[in-house]
């Protein structure tokens, strides 16, 4: 995470902790949550106002970014198709998992998230 190693992030938590106090330590963090929370409403609503002013000057942003979308995956199955045929090694992860989850459910039965 940002460069900073376990040891790091401790040591920067226990400097926090002596700074402020076990008491106050809260109170940063929900002030530094609100903080980022506005940012990025901040942000959002001056994505929006962008888009919208594309709009209305007749700017079609959907065909400025549709175009990499499919360039992109036209390199994926490109990739894939060129590591398959020269490794003979399968890609496609999401049918291994699912494969890998389907066994596991009939051994042990359906897989349910607890929350």
């Amino acid at each position: 995470m940002f460069g900073i190693g376990g040891g790091e992030f401790i040591l920067i938590i226990l400097v926090v902790l002596m700074l402020f106090g076990s008491d106050k330590v809260p109170e940063i963090a929900r002030t530094l949550g609100k903080m980022f929370r506005q940012l990025k409403y901040a942000t959002d609503d001056i994505k929006n106002e962008i888009q919208k002013s594309a709009e209305a000057n007749g700017i079609d942003t959907n065909s400025l970014t549709g175009g990499i979308s499919e360039e992109i995956d036209k390199v994926k199955q490109s990739f894939n198709s060129t590591v398959n045929s020269t490794t003979g090694v399968d890609t496609n992860f999401t049918t291994e998992i699912e494969k890998t989850k389907e066994d596991i459910e009939q051994i042990t039965g359906p897989i349910k998230r607890q929350f």
